[in-house]
């Protein structure tokens, strides 16, 4: 898989490495850096979703629930992306993996 426990040799991290690109499985993963800013990218977003909730007017108006429920679809679509790492895999894995109608993956 991807993710080798720790204690494994070089040798088998290698080896594991090469079965995984003649299977054509490999992709680079993230940095740290890349990491680092999805979560900043979440928190500004969690951060103006809790704003506009203290906003009467914005509140009150019809803009509110589309708002909220964007910001969401956009979070959930980071996070499935990077940290479940289906930005990195197939389109048909990332389409299982949607909100989609079961018959999609079939």
């Amino acid at each position: 898989m991807a993710h080798e426990p720790a204690h494994h040799s070089s040798t088998e991290s290698v080896a594991s490495a090469e079965a995984h690109a003649a299977a054509g499985e490999v992709h680079e993963h993230p940095t740290w850096a890349t990491y680092k800013w999805v979560a900043l990218i979440l928190t500004v977003i969690t951060i103006v979703e809790v704003w506009v909730y203290y906003i009467p007017a914005f509140v009150a108006s019809r803009l509110f629930v589309p708002a909220l429920l964007t910001m969401s679809t956009v979070k959930f679509v980071i996070v499935v992306l990077f940290y479940m790492h289906l930005k990195y895999d197939h389109l048909s894995a990332a389409v299982c993996a949607s909100p989609a109608p079961p018959t999609a993956c079939v």
